[in-house]
């Protein structure tokens, strides 16, 4: 009979950075990136609002995959690699695993008695991680769910309580094609369930960062 166990060990995990974090930092930015995607590069969406008061981090989902399978990787010579927060196997413990994950970074590059602002931004699959990760104790003044909501999954009364002292705001394109009517519907039934009247925030576009707005969101 195949049993299942559990083993835990160190292991070593990258993230990015954009910026140069300083006296003058008013806003830590933690941009978690979407399914598919690489943080060095969601980072570089990111240039336009790098200033002298703005430090950007991007942490990386801990599971590595090729874009394409085996076969089309043969045809094309397409050997790009993305990443993905999660999948339903195994998930638990990979939530587990990347909220430790984040939690190290979060305390790695916030420095002790930082008095300045932190923002969670998270896009599309990262919208759900980083609410968990509100949700689970990361302290931020302003969390942004872009192109992506809060996990159906979270306990709701304690994320209601957690987030009552959190800015929400809900960034999708117009023309998303995830971001249906259907969808939206859901997303305002879940807001209202968590006591929420988050900010909504749209622009002219698809499944994508929009710089315009990704500027007016993180002006400081």
């Amino acid at each position: 009979m195949t049993t299942n166990r559990v083993v835990s060990f160190n292991y070593k995990a990258r993230y990015a950075c954009l910026g140069t974090l300083s006296p003058q930092t008013k806003n830590i930015v933690f941009a978690l990136h979407g399914y598919g995607q690489l943080a060095p590069y969601f980072l570089k969406k990111f240039q336009p609002v790098c200033n002298d008061h703005t430090y950007l981090v991007a942490p990386e989902g801990l599971s590595h995959f090729y874009l394409e399978d085996v076969t089309s990787r043969s045809q094309t010579g397409n050997t790009k690699v993305g990443a993905s927060w999660m999948t339903r196997e195994n998930r638990l413990m990979d939530i587990e695993n990347y909220l430790s994950y984040l939690h190290t970074v979060y305390h790695t590059e916030v420095p002790t008695g930082y008095n300045g602002k932190v923002t969670l931004l998270g896009f599309s699959q990262g919208a759900a991680t980083a609410s968990r990760w509100v949700c689970a104790g990361a302290h931020a003044h302003q969390l942004i769910l872009w192109a992506g909501v809060f996990p159906p999954d979270l306990n709701l009364q304690d994320a209601s309580t957690t987030l009552a002292r959190t800015e929400v705001k809900f960034v999708y394109g117009t023309k998303d094609p995830f971001v249906t009517e259907a969808r939206l519907h859901e997303v305002e039934h879940l807001f209202a369930k968590l006591n929420l009247s988050p900010d909504r925030i749209t622009f002219e576009g698809g499944h994508e960062l929009h710089t315009g707005t990704l500027t007016q969101l993180l002006a400081v």
